[in-house]
C-alpha cells in the first residue's frame, strides 16, 4: 500500500508542494529586488477545495457535450492545483522610481509565513506517520 493512497498524506503532499513552490517564487522576488520594472509575484492561497479536487477525493466539475448546438469545452482545462501553482503579479507596498515593485520587508514576511506553514505541515505529517506506525504494531 502506498502511503499517498491515504487521503491525509495526499493532502499533505499537495500542501508541501504548494509551500515549496511559494518559497521558490518568493526567492525569485528577492533575487530580482534590484531589477528595474520587476513586479513581485506570489501564488494564490492554498484552498481546501483545491486540495480535495487534486487528491481525487472530489472530481472536478466538467461540462458534457450532448448536442451539436452546445459550445465545446476548451481543449485543455487546468486543474485547480495547477492554477494555484501559477505565479501571478502581486506588487508589494512600495514601487521605486525604476518601476521595481519588490519590498524586501514584505518578502521576508511572506517567507516567514511560508516557513511557519511548512513546519506545521511537516509536524502534522510526522504525527500522522507516528499514528500509522502505532496502528501497524503488534499488540503487546
Amino acid at each position: 500500500m502506498n502511503p499517498l493512497d491515504i487521503p491525509v498524506f495526499a493532502m499533505l503532499k499537495s500542501r508541501l508542494g504548494y509551500l515549496s513552490q511559494r518559497e521558490r517564487v518568493i526567492s525569485q522576488n528577492v533575487a530580482n529586488s534590484d531589477t528595474p520594472a520587476y513586479k513581485a509575484k506570489d501564488l494564490r492561497a492554498f484552498t481546501f477545495d483545491a486540495a480535495l479536487g487534486s487528491s481525487g477525493l472530489r472530481p472536478g466539475v466538467s461540462t458534457t457535450h450532448t448536442s451539436a448546438m452546445h459550445l465545446s469545452p476548451p481543449k485543455r482545462q487546468i486543474s485547480a492545483q495547477q492554477r494555484e501553482l501559477r505565479p501571478y503579479d502581486a506588487p508589494d507596498s512600495d514601487t521605486t522610481l525604476d518601476g521595481n515593485a519588490v519590498s524586501l520587508e514584505d518578502q521576508m514576511l511572506k517567507m516567514a509565513d511560508a516557513k511557519m506553514n511548512y513546519d506545521a505541515a511537516i509536524g502534522f505529517y510526522q504525527r500522522s506517520l507516528g499514528m500509522l506506525r502505532m496502528a501497524a504494531q503488534k499488540p503487546r
